[in-house]
């Protein structure tokens, strides 16, 4: 079965896309700027869809590509807190943001994903007991810190809500042996290895790996 096949034949099912979200599509393939692919695009926008989230995390704005589309499946109605730490690319984010509409529903924070974390478990306003926790979290930022964030993230998320993960297969070749990667892969590859065997086993989580795009995992938070 050709998987390339498969995905062009989905995406040439899609609507276009508007003129906004169109140049900023090329402009970040042009520039190399980190993007969801067009059919994770697809799979983030009906998920928003369904969860109908009130508040949502963001690791990994780059241009703020993907908030902006999670806002508009959610026809400006939820709030949106989203962390980049590369500092270039804060200015052209948040014009964005604005030139989208939505500068009072997205707030950008221009720090490192870590440290950002721990002020926002630190703040008490995101905690599920005080019923104002996320309600659906995107992690699309440094694949080998997946882990890492995963149990303070799960710590700020309400209960059914939603963890969505990107570019968790690694170009397929999570799958692989760490011997056949590239040396300067190893540490990443072993990383989410175990992110992903974490998601599939904690009693705190049911979850779904997709091989679509470079691989999404989609977890639900039971406890």
């Amino acid at each position: 079965m050709d998987q390339r096949r498969i995905t062009d034949y989905l995406l040439s099912l899609e609507k276009e896309e508007d003129g906004f979200l169109s140049q900023l599509r090329d402009r970040c393939e042009l520039e190399n700027i980190p993007i969801i692919r067009k059919e994770t695009e697809s799979l983030l926008r009906t998920l928003t869809v369904l969860r109908r989230p009130e508040k949502i995390l963001e690791l990994g704005t780059a241009l703020g590509y993907s908030s902006i589309v999670m806002e508009r499946a959610l026809c400006g109605m939820g709030h949106i807190i989203t962390v980049e730490s590369y500092s270039k690319r804060i200015p052209m984010a948040l014009k964005n943001i604005r030139d989208a509409g939505f500068s009072g529903r997205i707030n950008l924070l221009n720090e490192d994903a870590d440290r950002a974390l721990c002020a926002l478990r630190a703040s008490g306003l995101h905690l599920p007991e005080a019923g104002s926790g996320f309600d659906l979290v995107f992690m699309d930022a440094a694949k080998g810190q997946y882990l890492n964030w995963l149990p303070r993230v799960l710590d700020m998320m309400n209960l059914g809500g939603l963890l969505v993960c990107d570019n968790v297969l690694q170009d397929f070749t999570v799958m692989e042996s760490r011997f056949t990667v590239e040396r300067r892969d190893r540490t990443i590859h072993e990383r989410m290895r175990e992110f992903l065997y974490e998601i599939k086993h904690s009693e705190r989580l049911e979850s779904s790996v997709i091989p679509i795009g470079d691989g999404v995992s989609i977890s639900v938070k039971l406890y």
